[in-house]
Protein backbone atom coordinates (compact mmCIF):
# COMPACT_ATOMS: atom_id res chain seq x y z
CA UNK A 1 0.00 0.00 0.00
CA UNK A 2 0.84 3.55 -0.84
CA UNK A 3 1.84 5.62 2.10
CA UNK A 4 -0.15 8.67 1.99
CA UNK A 5 1.49 12.28 2.65
CA UNK A 6 -0.09 12.48 6.03
CA UNK A 7 1.37 9.31 7.47
CA UNK A 8 4.34 10.28 5.90
CA UNK A 9 3.90 13.58 8.15
CA UNK A 10 2.77 11.27 11.07
CA UNK A 11 6.03 9.37 11.20
CA UNK A 12 8.18 12.33 10.84
CA UNK A 13 6.25 13.87 13.72
CA UNK A 14 6.87 11.06 15.58
CA UNK A 15 10.38 11.12 14.56
CA UNK A 16 10.52 14.86 15.59
CA UNK A 17 8.79 14.10 19.33
CA UNK A 18 11.09 10.98 20.25
CA UNK A 19 14.73 12.46 19.33
CA UNK A 20 14.44 16.17 19.67
CA UNK A 21 14.50 16.64 22.99
CA UNK A 22 17.97 15.18 22.74
CA UNK A 23 19.16 16.42 19.41
CA UNK A 24 17.57 19.82 19.61
CA UNK A 25 17.09 20.07 15.73
CA UNK A 26 13.82 21.68 16.29
CA UNK A 27 13.03 25.41 16.83
CA UNK A 28 9.20 25.41 16.57
CA UNK A 29 7.21 22.37 14.92
CA UNK A 30 4.27 23.07 12.82
CA UNK A 31 1.98 19.90 13.67
CA UNK A 32 -1.07 21.53 12.65
CA UNK A 33 0.04 23.18 9.19
CA UNK A 34 1.83 20.66 8.11
CA UNK A 35 -1.32 17.73 8.87
CA UNK A 36 -3.57 20.27 7.16
CA UNK A 37 -0.73 20.77 3.98
CA UNK A 38 -0.69 16.43 3.62
CA UNK A 39 -4.29 16.54 3.64
CA UNK A 40 -4.59 18.51 0.96
CA UNK A 41 -1.96 17.03 -0.50
CA UNK A 42 -3.51 13.89 -0.51
CA UNK A 43 -6.71 15.27 -1.86
CA UNK A 44 -5.14 16.44 -4.98
CA UNK A 45 -3.72 13.42 -5.28
CA UNK A 46 -6.70 11.73 -5.16
CA UNK A 47 -8.24 14.23 -7.79
CA UNK A 48 -5.09 13.38 -10.58
CA UNK A 49 -4.03 17.04 -10.16
CA UNK A 50 -0.09 17.43 -12.20
CA UNK A 51 2.61 17.25 -9.66
CA UNK A 52 5.94 19.03 -9.10
CA UNK A 53 8.92 16.86 -8.57
CA UNK A 54 9.00 18.83 -4.95
CA UNK A 55 4.87 18.02 -4.72
CA UNK A 56 4.89 16.07 -1.16
CA UNK A 57 8.17 16.61 0.11
CA UNK A 58 8.40 17.60 3.73
CA UNK A 59 10.76 20.37 4.24
CA UNK A 60 12.14 21.71 7.41
CA UNK A 61 12.89 25.87 7.11
CA UNK A 62 15.97 27.15 8.79
CA UNK A 63 14.73 29.73 11.30
CA UNK A 64 16.35 32.91 9.62
CA UNK A 65 13.90 32.17 6.78
CA UNK A 66 10.13 33.51 6.86
CA UNK A 67 7.19 31.48 6.99
CA UNK A 68 4.23 33.63 7.77
CA UNK A 69 2.65 33.51 10.68
CA UNK A 70 5.62 31.13 12.50
CA UNK A 71 7.88 32.98 14.59
CA UNK A 72 11.63 34.06 13.62
CA UNK A 73 13.67 33.81 15.70
CA UNK A 74 17.24 33.17 14.03
CA UNK A 75 18.06 31.20 16.91
CA UNK A 76 18.43 34.38 18.57
CA UNK A 77 16.54 35.99 22.31
CA UNK A 78 13.46 36.43 22.54
CA UNK A 79 13.52 40.12 22.24
CA UNK A 80 14.84 39.68 18.23
CA UNK A 81 12.18 37.67 17.29
CA UNK A 82 10.13 38.60 14.67
CA UNK A 83 6.06 37.30 13.11
CA UNK A 84 6.15 37.34 9.66
CA UNK A 85 2.85 38.60 8.11
CA UNK A 86 3.97 36.78 4.85
CA UNK A 87 6.31 33.73 3.44
CA UNK A 88 9.92 34.33 2.26
CA UNK A 89 9.88 33.93 -1.61
CA UNK A 90 11.38 30.45 -1.13
CA UNK A 91 8.68 29.69 1.63
CA UNK A 92 6.01 30.91 -1.09
CA UNK A 93 7.45 28.76 -3.67
CA UNK A 94 7.80 25.38 -1.82
CA UNK A 95 4.39 25.96 -1.14
CA UNK A 96 3.49 26.27 -4.69
CA UNK A 97 5.25 23.44 -5.17
CA UNK A 98 3.12 21.45 -3.17
CA UNK A 99 5.40 20.82 -0.46
CA UNK A 100 4.66 19.94 3.11
CA UNK A 101 6.12 22.75 5.88
CA UNK A 102 7.02 20.79 8.98
CA UNK A 103 9.07 23.36 11.23
CA UNK A 104 11.17 25.71 11.81
CA UNK A 105 15.16 24.62 12.64
CA UNK A 106 18.08 25.66 14.71
CA UNK A 107 20.77 27.16 13.70
CA UNK A 108 24.02 29.19 15.40
CA UNK A 109 22.42 32.50 16.00
CA UNK A 110 22.10 34.88 13.37
CA UNK A 111 23.44 32.22 11.38
CA UNK A 112 26.60 33.84 12.05
CA UNK A 113 29.07 30.82 13.88
CA UNK A 114 29.80 27.06 12.20
CA UNK A 115 28.99 24.80 15.68
CA UNK A 116 24.91 25.28 15.77
CA UNK A 117 25.58 25.25 20.12
CA UNK A 118 22.96 27.65 20.50
CA UNK A 119 22.45 29.31 23.99
CA UNK A 120 18.84 30.06 23.22
CA UNK A 121 17.35 27.41 21.88
CA UNK A 122 19.87 24.55 22.69
CA UNK A 123 23.14 22.95 21.91
CA UNK A 124 22.20 20.81 18.67
CA UNK A 125 23.73 17.62 18.63
CA UNK A 126 25.09 15.36 15.88
CA UNK A 127 22.42 12.27 15.42
CA UNK A 128 25.80 9.88 14.93
CA UNK A 129 27.13 10.89 17.85
CA UNK A 130 25.33 13.05 20.20
CA UNK A 131 29.03 14.65 21.76
CA UNK A 132 29.58 15.78 18.50
CA UNK A 133 28.69 19.09 16.42
CA UNK A 134 26.33 19.30 13.88
CA UNK A 135 27.64 22.02 12.27
CA UNK A 136 26.55 25.19 11.06
CA UNK A 137 24.97 27.46 11.10
CA UNK A 138 22.22 25.07 9.49
CA UNK A 139 22.83 22.72 12.04
CA UNK A 140 19.57 22.31 12.35
CA UNK A 141 18.73 21.68 8.86
CA UNK A 142 21.67 18.79 8.52
CA UNK A 143 20.18 17.01 11.47
CA UNK A 144 16.66 17.13 10.52
CA UNK A 145 17.34 15.48 7.66
CA UNK A 146 20.17 12.94 8.60
CA UNK A 147 17.64 11.73 12.02
CA UNK A 148 14.95 11.33 9.28
CA UNK A 149 12.49 13.97 10.42
CA UNK A 150 12.23 15.72 6.88
CA UNK A 151 12.62 14.57 3.29
CA UNK A 152 14.73 17.96 3.05
CA UNK A 153 15.53 21.45 4.66
CA UNK A 154 16.25 24.72 3.54
CA UNK A 155 19.52 26.23 4.48
CA UNK A 156 21.40 29.32 4.14
CA UNK A 157 24.96 29.21 3.18
CA UNK A 158 27.48 32.55 3.49
CA UNK A 159 30.67 30.54 3.99
CA UNK A 160 29.92 27.13 4.42
CA UNK A 161 26.76 26.77 6.33
CA UNK A 162 24.50 24.51 4.21
CA UNK A 163 27.96 22.56 2.83
CA UNK A 164 29.78 21.99 6.43
CA UNK A 165 26.58 20.51 7.84
CA UNK A 166 25.93 18.01 5.05
CA UNK A 167 28.97 16.85 5.39
CA UNK A 168 29.07 16.06 9.31
CA UNK A 169 25.74 14.88 8.76
CA UNK A 170 25.73 12.64 6.16
CA UNK A 171 23.18 14.32 3.70
CA UNK A 172 23.91 16.12 0.56
CA UNK A 173 23.56 19.87 0.14
CA UNK A 174 23.67 22.67 -2.69
CA UNK A 175 25.01 26.15 -2.16
CA UNK A 176 23.70 27.48 -5.32
CA UNK A 177 25.12 29.82 -7.50
CA UNK A 178 24.70 33.82 -5.82
CA UNK A 179 21.63 35.61 -7.60
CA UNK A 180 20.28 32.15 -8.83
CA UNK A 181 17.73 31.83 -5.70
CA UNK A 182 15.91 35.02 -4.19
CA UNK A 183 16.79 35.84 -0.50
CA UNK A 184 13.71 38.20 -0.35
CA UNK A 185 12.58 37.26 3.15
CA UNK A 186 15.81 35.63 5.09
CA UNK A 187 17.69 37.75 7.34
CA UNK A 188 21.50 38.48 6.01
CA UNK A 189 24.63 37.24 7.26
CA UNK A 190 26.07 39.14 4.24
CA UNK A 191 24.33 40.05 1.21
CA UNK A 192 27.15 39.49 -1.08
CA UNK A 193 28.00 36.32 -0.50
CA UNK A 194 24.63 34.87 1.12
CA UNK A 195 22.60 32.08 -0.90
CA UNK A 196 19.45 29.69 0.17
CA UNK A 197 19.66 26.24 -0.69
CA UNK A 198 18.51 22.92 -0.27
CA UNK A 199 19.56 19.81 1.80
CA UNK A 200 18.21 16.03 1.45
CA UNK A 201 19.09 12.63 1.85
CA UNK A 202 20.42 12.58 -2.03
CA UNK A 203 21.01 14.65 -5.16
CA UNK A 204 17.68 13.85 -6.63
CA UNK A 205 15.41 15.19 -3.62
CA UNK A 206 18.33 18.43 -3.60
CA UNK A 207 17.43 19.23 -7.44
CA UNK A 208 13.70 18.71 -6.83
CA UNK A 209 13.92 20.93 -3.73
CA UNK A 210 16.37 23.71 -5.65
CA UNK A 211 13.93 23.59 -9.08
CA UNK A 212 11.07 25.12 -6.74
CA UNK A 213 12.82 27.69 -5.48
CA UNK A 214 15.37 28.38 -8.21
CA UNK A 215 15.07 31.70 -11.01
CA UNK A 216 14.23 35.18 -10.98
CA UNK A 217 12.39 37.33 -8.54
CA UNK A 218 12.36 41.14 -9.58
CA UNK A 219 11.67 42.24 -6.19
CA UNK A 220 14.83 40.85 -5.00
CA UNK A 221 18.47 42.97 -5.19
CA UNK A 222 20.88 40.37 -5.91
CA UNK A 223 18.45 37.63 -7.82
CA UNK A 224 20.11 37.28 -11.70
CA UNK A 225 17.50 36.45 -14.72
CA UNK A 226 18.99 33.19 -15.52
CA UNK A 227 17.54 29.93 -17.04
CA UNK A 228 17.36 27.34 -14.42
CA UNK A 229 18.40 23.55 -16.07
CA UNK A 230 16.51 20.60 -14.99
CA UNK A 231 17.51 18.08 -13.37
CA UNK A 232 16.18 15.57 -15.50
CA UNK A 233 18.06 16.48 -18.47
CA UNK A 234 21.33 16.67 -16.81
CA UNK A 235 21.74 13.33 -15.98
CA UNK A 236 19.94 12.35 -18.97
CA UNK A 237 23.53 13.69 -20.88
CA UNK A 238 25.14 11.41 -18.05
CA UNK A 239 28.94 12.14 -16.75
CA UNK A 240 31.02 10.58 -19.84
CA UNK A 241 33.45 13.28 -21.17
CA UNK A 242 32.91 15.24 -18.18
CA UNK A 243 36.80 16.39 -17.15
CA UNK A 244 36.66 17.26 -13.06
CA UNK A 245 39.78 19.33 -11.92
CA UNK A 246 41.97 18.01 -8.23
CA UNK A 247 43.84 20.73 -6.98
CA UNK A 248 47.67 20.28 -6.77
CA UNK A 249 47.64 22.31 -3.52
CA UNK A 250 46.00 23.17 -0.82
CA UNK A 251 43.02 21.66 -0.47
CA UNK A 252 44.50 18.11 -0.11
CA UNK A 253 46.91 19.28 2.60
CA UNK A 254 46.58 19.06 6.41
CA UNK A 255 43.14 16.86 5.67
CA UNK A 256 43.01 13.74 8.14
CA UNK A 257 44.41 10.29 6.49
CA UNK A 258 40.96 9.12 6.34
CA UNK A 259 38.84 11.72 4.56
CA UNK A 260 42.32 11.73 2.07
CA UNK A 261 41.46 7.80 1.37
CA UNK A 262 38.02 8.65 1.20
CA UNK A 263 38.52 11.40 -1.70
CA UNK A 264 40.89 9.34 -3.34
CA UNK A 265 38.65 6.16 -3.47
CA UNK A 266 35.82 8.95 -4.81
CA UNK A 267 37.91 10.04 -7.59
CA UNK A 268 38.36 6.64 -8.56
CA UNK A 269 34.37 6.29 -8.87
CA UNK A 270 34.49 8.94 -11.21
CA UNK A 271 36.90 7.65 -13.43
CA UNK A 272 35.08 4.74 -13.89
CA UNK A 273 32.32 6.53 -14.93
CA UNK A 274 34.28 8.10 -17.83
CA UNK A 275 34.66 11.62 -16.19
CA UNK A 276 38.26 12.71 -16.95
CA UNK A 277 40.45 13.73 -14.18
CA UNK A 278 42.93 16.66 -14.42
CA UNK A 279 45.18 17.98 -12.31
CA UNK A 280 44.60 22.31 -11.58
CA UNK A 281 46.75 24.73 -9.99
CA UNK A 282 45.01 27.50 -7.80
CA UNK A 283 47.56 29.06 -6.13
CA UNK A 284 45.64 31.85 -4.69
CA UNK A 285 43.25 29.45 -2.77
CA UNK A 286 45.25 29.36 0.53
CA UNK A 287 44.51 33.01 1.30
CA UNK A 288 41.15 33.62 0.22
CA UNK A 289 40.04 32.91 3.54
CA UNK A 290 41.63 35.48 5.30
CA UNK A 291 40.77 37.85 2.37
CA UNK A 292 37.09 37.11 2.30
CA UNK A 293 36.41 37.39 6.10
CA UNK A 294 36.90 41.28 6.50
CA UNK A 295 34.42 41.48 3.75
CA UNK A 296 31.50 39.24 5.41
CA UNK A 297 32.24 39.96 8.79
CA UNK A 298 31.90 44.16 7.81
CA UNK A 299 28.42 43.24 6.58
CA UNK A 300 27.21 41.31 9.62
CA UNK A 301 28.32 44.02 11.50
CA UNK A 302 26.47 46.84 9.25
CA UNK A 303 23.55 44.94 9.55
CA UNK A 304 23.33 44.35 13.44
CA UNK A 305 25.24 47.61 13.90
CA UNK A 306 22.83 48.51 17.10
CA UNK A 307 22.85 45.49 19.06
CA UNK A 308 26.39 45.79 19.27
CA UNK A 309 26.07 49.14 19.90
CA UNK A 310 24.22 47.90 22.88
CA UNK A 311 26.57 46.49 25.58
CA UNK A 312 23.09 45.20 26.97
CA UNK A 313 21.43 43.51 24.28
CA UNK A 314 20.68 39.81 24.62
CA UNK A 315 23.34 38.73 21.98
CA UNK A 316 25.35 36.31 22.28
CA UNK A 317 28.46 37.00 23.38
CA UNK A 318 30.81 34.35 21.20
CA UNK A 319 28.68 36.15 18.23
CA UNK A 320 29.08 39.75 19.31
CA UNK A 321 32.76 38.65 19.83
CA UNK A 322 33.40 37.93 16.38
CA UNK A 323 30.96 40.44 14.63
CA UNK A 324 32.81 43.34 16.49
CA UNK A 325 35.89 42.07 14.44
CA UNK A 326 33.82 43.28 11.36
CA UNK A 327 32.95 46.48 13.17
CA UNK A 328 36.02 47.42 13.67
CA UNK A 329 37.23 46.47 10.05
CA UNK A 330 38.64 49.76 7.94
CA UNK A 331 37.80 50.75 4.79
CA UNK A 332 41.13 50.19 3.53
CA UNK A 333 40.73 46.36 4.47
CA UNK A 334 37.29 46.18 2.83
CA UNK A 335 38.88 47.71 -0.25
CA UNK A 336 41.41 45.55 -0.37
CA UNK A 337 39.28 42.60 -0.15
CA UNK A 338 37.50 43.49 -2.78
CA UNK A 339 40.37 43.73 -5.20
CA UNK A 340 41.32 40.34 -3.92
CA UNK A 341 38.24 39.28 -4.82
CA UNK A 342 38.24 40.24 -8.62
CA UNK A 343 41.62 38.61 -8.76
CA UNK A 344 40.25 35.12 -6.99
CA UNK A 345 37.14 35.50 -9.48
CA UNK A 346 39.39 35.63 -12.63
CA UNK A 347 41.62 32.60 -11.65
CA UNK A 348 38.25 30.29 -11.26
CA UNK A 349 36.65 31.89 -14.58
CA UNK A 350 40.01 30.86 -16.27
CA UNK A 351 39.99 27.32 -14.40
CA UNK A 352 36.42 26.61 -15.48
CA UNK A 353 37.46 26.92 -19.34
CA UNK A 354 40.07 23.71 -18.75
CA UNK A 355 37.12 21.80 -16.37
CA UNK A 356 33.70 21.37 -16.03
CA UNK A 357 33.96 20.84 -12.09
CA UNK A 358 36.09 20.60 -9.51
CA UNK A 359 36.58 18.43 -6.48
CA UNK A 360 37.74 18.45 -2.79
CA UNK A 361 36.90 17.49 0.30
CA UNK A 362 34.08 19.69 1.83
CA UNK A 363 35.74 19.65 5.12
CA UNK A 364 39.30 18.47 6.39
CA UNK A 365 37.99 16.96 8.97
CA UNK A 366 34.88 14.91 10.60
CA UNK A 367 32.70 16.59 13.18
CA UNK A 368 34.55 17.39 16.00
CA UNK A 369 33.55 17.35 20.11
CA UNK A 370 31.18 19.54 21.21
CA UNK A 371 34.15 20.25 24.09
CA UNK A 372 36.18 20.94 21.17
CA UNK A 373 34.67 23.11 19.72
CA UNK A 374 33.72 25.78 22.49
CA UNK A 375 36.05 28.12 20.98
CA UNK A 376 33.78 29.07 17.84
CA UNK A 377 35.63 31.77 16.06
CA UNK A 378 38.91 29.26 16.03
CA UNK A 379 36.30 26.18 15.28
CA UNK A 380 34.43 27.77 12.46
CA UNK A 381 37.75 29.32 10.88
CA UNK A 382 38.74 25.58 10.80
CA UNK A 383 35.51 24.48 9.75
CA UNK A 384 34.64 26.79 6.59
CA UNK A 385 38.60 26.81 5.19
CA UNK A 386 37.89 24.54 2.26
CA UNK A 387 34.32 26.28 1.42
CA UNK A 388 35.03 29.93 1.87
CA UNK A 389 37.47 29.56 -1.29
CA UNK A 390 34.04 28.77 -3.63
CA UNK A 391 31.95 31.13 -1.03
CA UNK A 392 34.64 34.05 -2.18
CA UNK A 393 33.89 33.31 -5.73
CA UNK A 394 30.00 33.03 -5.85
CA UNK A 395 30.31 29.81 -7.42
CA UNK A 396 27.71 27.17 -7.02
CA UNK A 397 29.34 24.04 -4.69
CA UNK A 398 27.91 20.78 -3.60
CA UNK A 399 28.47 18.41 -0.68
CA UNK A 400 27.76 14.87 -1.09
CA UNK A 401 28.39 11.72 1.38
CA UNK A 402 31.84 9.99 0.77
CA UNK A 403 32.22 7.51 3.38
CA UNK A 404 32.51 6.78 7.17
CA UNK A 405 35.70 7.11 9.66
CA UNK A 406 36.42 3.98 11.45
CA UNK A 407 34.28 5.61 14.55
CA UNK A 408 31.79 5.52 12.13
CA UNK A 409 31.02 9.30 10.94
CA UNK A 410 30.51 10.47 7.71
CA UNK A 411 32.78 12.16 5.29
CA UNK A 412 31.85 14.67 2.54
CA UNK A 413 33.12 15.34 -0.86
CA UNK A 414 32.58 19.28 -2.50
CA UNK A 415 31.89 19.43 -6.24
CA UNK A 416 31.86 22.87 -7.64
CA UNK A 417 31.08 23.74 -10.83
CA UNK A 418 30.97 27.50 -13.03
CA UNK A 419 28.38 29.96 -12.51
CA UNK A 420 24.80 29.04 -12.85
CA UNK A 421 26.09 25.03 -13.60
CA UNK A 422 23.67 23.20 -10.77
CA UNK A 423 23.06 21.11 -12.97
CA UNK A 424 26.68 19.68 -13.84
CA UNK A 425 26.74 19.03 -10.35
CA UNK A 426 23.80 17.06 -10.43
CA UNK A 427 24.77 15.35 -13.28
CA UNK A 428 28.28 14.20 -11.34
CA UNK A 429 26.84 13.62 -7.93
CA UNK A 430 23.66 11.29 -8.96
CA UNK A 431 25.88 9.20 -11.18
CA UNK A 432 28.39 8.72 -7.58
CA UNK A 433 25.46 8.07 -5.68
CA UNK A 434 24.18 5.61 -8.36
CA UNK A 435 27.72 3.89 -7.40
CA UNK A 436 27.53 4.45 -3.67
CA UNK A 437 25.05 3.77 -0.50
CA UNK A 438 26.75 5.86 1.67
CA UNK A 439 23.51 8.70 1.21
CA UNK A 440 21.43 5.70 2.35
CA UNK A 441 22.77 5.43 5.91
CA UNK A 442 21.12 6.04 8.75
CA UNK A 443 22.84 7.23 12.16
CA UNK A 444 23.94 4.56 14.39
CA UNK A 445 22.97 2.06 11.92
CA UNK A 446 25.22 1.78 8.70
CA UNK A 447 24.87 0.32 5.10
Amino acid sequence: MTLTKRQKVEDYLESIHSQDSTLRAFITVMDTEARRDADLFDKKLQDGHQLSPAGGLVISIKDNIDVAGIPTTCGSSAEFHTLPKYDAEVSARLRNAGAILIGKVNLHEFAFGGTTQNPHHGLCKNPWDKTRIPGGSSGGSGVSVAARMCDASLGSDTGGSIRIPAALNGVTGLRPTVGRVSNRGSTPVSPRFDTIGPLGRDVATVAAVYEAIAGYDANDNISVKCPVDSFAAAIGNGVDGLCIGIPESFFYEDIDAEIGHAMESAIKIFAQLGVKIKKINLSRAKDTQGLMTPMLLADAAFFHKTKLENPNSGIGLDIRERMMIGYNTTGLQYASSNRAKENWTRDVSNIFNEVDAIITPTVSFAAPSAEKSSGMISTTKDLTRLTFVWSFAEVPAMSIPCGFTSEGLPMGLQLIGPWWKESTLFALGHSFQQETDFHLCKPNKLC
